[in-house]
Parts: C-alpha cells; structure tokens; sequence
C-alpha cells in the first residue's frame, strides 16, 4: 500500500479523532532528545481534550516516570508487556502487566543468559543501556550507544533470539526480544478498555497510530489513519504494513505536523 501524504486526511475524519497514540523513539524524538516542541505537541492534545498515549518498547523505569510526569494519559511499554496510568487524584500508578511477578523474574533469569549468547555472536552489539530498568524484556543495542551495526548484523541478533524461543522485534535503535506472543496492539486494546472504556476494535477510526519502524507495523495495519513519519522510509521493505500516511518531517518534527494537522481542524 503506498502512503498518502499528511495533508490528503480528510478533514471530515480528522474533526472525529479523539486520541493519538505514539511510539517515542524517532517518531516523538529526536536524535535521542525530545524537543521542546514535541513535548508541547503532547500538551496541546491533552489541552483540546484528546488522549495522548505513547505505545513504545522502551522500560518500565521508563514508563514509570512518562506516566507520572508527562502531559499523556498512560503509556503502553516494553513492546506491549504493560500499561502504565498514573491516577494524579488518588495520587496512585495503575498498573497491568501480561505475566505476574514470579512469571517476569523467572524470564528475566532466562534473558540474562541469551544477552550472553548474542553479545558473543554479533561482535559490536550492546546490551541496552536502559537494560537495568525493564521487567519483561531483552534489549540489544545496534545503534543507539554504539556505532551503528550492518543490516546483516541486526538480522544475526533476531536470528539468534528466534533460535531461543523469544519473539523479536526491531525498532529504530534496539532489538527487543520476550517470552510470549503479545505486542503493542495487544495491550493497547487493554488500556483502552481497562482505563477509558473503549473498544478499540469499534472506535479506531477515532484514533491516530504515529510510528516510524518495523515493530510498529501491526499498529500500521490496524489503524485506518496510521500515520509514518518521514523517516519511516529509512526502513524501505523492512516495514511489512505501511500507514495510510506519512508526514513531511521527521521526528519529533513530523509528530509536531502530525498533531498541528489533526488540531488544525479540530471543532
């Protein structure tokens, strides 16, 4: 499917968006940085009474502290091993995880062995460095703290978490890999019900999925007015289901484009 530019949405489909949901890593960032204006970006939604909610693979520390201080309504983590809202009148963190406790601790034993193997295997990888602060999952690092690796050596590490029995997926910096078969989607559709009782599977015309990279492609299928932003075309055929659209700027700029396009219209 080819993507239409940003400004092709329909105005009529734009007045009906009632949330946006958003990886972080070059989609809401920037070189790693999160700028001021993407950061205002967030506000503006919350401020004309539209969800924020960043689905990423990034930790639960993370999460922890997105859903505490960030202008979001929750967050989605780790590849969709969670969701995170912080409730700011009761002062409490709702939490909801896919496996409980003892179930994470014994997986966590389990990845700490397969780290060893690939970092063995594909010389130049890393560990992540926010490693220390996830619950369910394995980040290796292929470009974000080391110099970027070849294609032919992130394929390896995938290879190499499908040879131990985890689901692997690839971001715009990480592979991650975990024990089971959920995604992003998946507990996106738990949040949305759980939190804001809303069944996604009726309402997703009325939400806007930003991404930029091939773990996002199942949110890219699902979500009618999916939109890339630019840099999606770094990945070329690596993105197996592609957005309906695509914005004209990169990063943080084009989660800014994305949001000023649905707000521009917005009653």
């Amino acid at each position: 499917m080819s993507m239409r530019v940003l400004a092709e949405f329909p105005f009529a489909a734009r007045r009906a968006i009632r949330g946006v949901l958003f990886d972080i890593d070059d989609t809401l960032t920037t070189e790693g940085r999160l700028t001021a204006e993407a950061y205002a970006a967030m506000e503006k939604l919350q401020h004309a009474g539209l969800l924020a909610i960043p689905i990423t693979g990034r930790p639960a520390g993370w999460c922890d502290h997105i859903a505490r201080m960030w202008p979001v309504d929750g967050v989605v983590g780790e590849n969709g091993a969670f969701w995170f809202r912080y409730d700011h009148a009761a002062r409490r963190m709702l939490r909801q995880y896919v496996n409980n406790d003892a179930m994470r601790a014994h997986h966590r034993e389990k990845l700490a062995a397969i780290a060893t193997d690939i970092l063995a295997a594909v010389p130049g990888c890393a560990v992540a460095a926010d490693q220390h602060y996830r619950e369910t999952d394995l980040a290796i690092d292929f470009c974000e703290d080391v110099p970027r690796l070849p294609r032919v050596a992130i394929d390896k590490i995938v290879e190499r978490m499908h040879a131990h029995g985890l689901t692997a997926k690839v971001s715009s910096i990480h592979v991650n890999g975990w024990f089971g078969a959920y995604d992003k989607l998946g507990m996106t559709r738990q949040l949305m019900r759980d939190a804001f009782n809303v069944d996604l599977d009726a309402a997703k015309n009325n939400y806007v999925f930003a991404g930029d990279s091939p773990n996002d492609a199942p949110m890219f299928e699902y979500f009618p007015h999916a939109v890339g932003v630019a840099n999606i075309s770094d990945f070329g055929s690596l993105i197996t289901h592609r957005p309906a659209y695509v914005s004209a700027q990169r990063c943080g700029a084009g989660f800014t484009e994305i949001v000023n396009t649905i707000l521009s219209i917005q009653s």
